[in-house]
């Protein structure tokens, strides 16, 4: 049965038909990439055929997909960088992606041609090993090469990260950023007490100005990052840190806390919309003015059952708990940017939250249909 299988391999010849005694004829051996294909053609045995590949056409949808999600990706850190306080990170980030790929490049040709060689040595010299091919040398090409572009590597990372530490200029908007489970409180500091602002979840700043943050956590650490603007800052329970950035240009930017904080950890996100320093002004005053009183059903009911946790200025309703709602119609988004500002989006929210957020602090509380829309009847007037 083994004879019959010796047999049976192509190529296989007696001894004796090799012309010599005790001298068998040398099987081919195979080049890499290359498989065993039998029974081809009539006659033929063990043809040899190249495997074909082709990564062109992959590779060009490969870089399509990545031109278009470069377009709708707003937490991209590596190009559109929107200030200074960015414009570093993302240009160490190019170059480290550069080096790494050019790195692995060079390892990925030098194995190869070491391969290739190798198997070509093999089969013209059988097994013998090729003195003087291995040893010091290479490590020495190691070694010299190595170090000098880690050195690099490591003094840019120094400059850079000497260069986001302080703004180029006094900062002209003071922010104070508290994190909470799972949304953002943001307090704008005037000259006088009365001139605080408190907002939640949209930081609104303006264009080509310094704004400084000082942040901390009243919970669990979280991370304050605007991939946009500038780098990450953590917030850490009793602990003030400071950041800054600077939008240079006019727009809304998308943030998103990147330490993990909770299950909804992924739903806290935080918006910053830039706008030029006359719409700001204009923004920060209207802030700064109490909500309307009002004396329909919906502030009613949201005096008797949310004033607990919300606070809405120049009301009753003093809590610190949740969000300052005084001005929340004004904003883009709801539940720390889980949903679009629309009545609908409110509805949900109030009927819902637990659905949407679960987990969120907030309470489904139990409100009749026509109270219910009430409330968000009266939301929708916090402008």
């Amino acid at each position: 049965m083994g004879n019959d299988r010796l047999r049976a391999f192509a190529g296989w010849r007696h001894p004796a038909a090799a012309g010599g005694r005790g001298h068998a004829r040398r099987l081919p051996r195979r080049d890499v990439g290359e498989r065993h294909v039998e029974g081809t053609e009539p006659g033929r045995r063990g043809e040899r055929r190249p495997m074909r590949r082709r990564p062109g056409p992959v590779a060009l949808l490969m870089l399509a997909c990545a031109g278009c999600a470069r377009e709708s990706t707003p937490m991209d850190y590596m190009h559109g960088a929107a200030g200074p306080a960015q414009m570093p990170i993302q240009a160490l980030a190019q170059g480290f992606t550069a080096i790494c790929t050019a790195v692995v490049a060079i390892i990925a040709v030098l194995l190869i041609v070491s391969v290739r060689r190798g198997i070509r040595e093999q089969r013209n010299d059988g097994d013998a090993v090729t003195p003087g091919r291995n040893g010091m040398p290479w490590i020495y090409w190691g070694v010299g090469l190595s170090v000098p572009v880690l050195l690099a590597m490591t003094v840019w990372s120094l400059l850079a990260t000497r260069a986001v530490a302080t703004p180029p200029a006094a900062p002209a908007v003071d922010v104070e950023v508290i994190g909470h489970q799972w949304w953002w409180e943001l307090r704008y500091h005037g000259d006088r007490a009365s001139d605080i602002v408190t907002t939640a979840n949209e930081l609104v700043v303006p264009v080509g100005q310094p704004v400084r943050l000082r942040m901390t956590s009243a919970d669990v650490i979280h991370d304050f990052w605007v991939p946009k603007l500038g780098p990450k800052m953590d917030l850490v329970p009793g602990q003030w840190n400071n950041s800054w950035f600077q939008a240079d240009r006019a727009g809304v930017y998308v943030g998103q806390c990147a330490e993990y904080c909770g299950v909804e950890h992924g739903k806290m996100g935080i918006r910053v919309r830039a706008l030029p320093k006359a719409q700001f002004d204009t923004w920060l005053a209207l802030e700064r003015q109490p909500a309307l009183p009002s004396i329909n059903r919906g502030a009613q009911v949201f005096g008797q059952a949310c004033a607990a946790c919300h606070t809405v200025r120049g009301t009753g309703a003093g809590g610190i708990v949740g969000p300052d709602l005084t001005h929340v119609a004004g904003r883009l988004t709801l539940a720390a940017g889980m949903l679009p500002n629309t009545p609908t989006a409110r509805m949900t929210w109030v009927a819902h939250t637990q659905q949407v957020k679960p987990g969120a602090q907030m309470p489904e509380v139990p409100l009749a249909d026509v109270d219910r829309a009430a409330v968000v009847d009266y939301l929708g007037t916090l402008r």
